[in-house]
């Protein structure tokens, strides 16, 4: 089971998943990537770059979002999530301490990511193979934050 409830709102159960999944698409082909994703049941792909643009064929926001729905796959695009420091880019620690305290202080992010995460098994998507080096995981390390229970799988 891939999720939990957690508390009750107006009535809904309101639900997070025990596990936590992201995905970077760096060196893959859409191919790969869509049957990676199918291998561990994914169902909702959440796209947290802030401009989800790429230059690898698929991967923008329209062809992403088609290839995903013919394979199955709901694309939900978050820009909230978005990184607005990646121009710092070169210098990983400073671009993650800065988006880590833009979170901080924006609590709506975390929130949204709840929310589209929430009821499925659903994986946070960024370009970058490893976490440790986008965004992505400053988001992992705020979900996980008071909810032991859950888990990290990087695809």
């Amino acid at each position: 089971m891939t999720t939990s409830v957690i508390s009750r709102k107006a009535g809904k159960a309101v639900t997070k998943p025990n596990s936590v999944w992201t995905i970077g698409y760096a060196g893959r082909s859409l191919t790969d990537f869509i049957e990676v994703l199918r291998d561990a049941g994914i169902r909702r792909v959440v796209d947290v770059r802030e401009l989800p643009l790429s230059r690898r064929k698929g991967f923008s926001k329209t062809s992403l979002s088609e290839a995903l729905a013919a394979a199955d796959i709901e694309y939900v695009h978050l820009r909230v999530a978005g990184n607005p420091f990646r121009e710092q880019k070169a210098d990983i620690e400073t671009c993650l301490r800065l988006y880590a305290g833009h979170v901080d202080h924006h609590p709506e992010v975390l929130r949204e990511v709840e929310k589209a995460i929430a009821g499925t098994k659903a994986a946070l998507l960024c370009f970058e193979e490893r976490p440790s080096e986008c965004h992505r995981s400053v988001l992992i390390d705020r979900l996980l934050r008071g909810h032991p229970e859950r888990k990290v799988r990087h695809l």
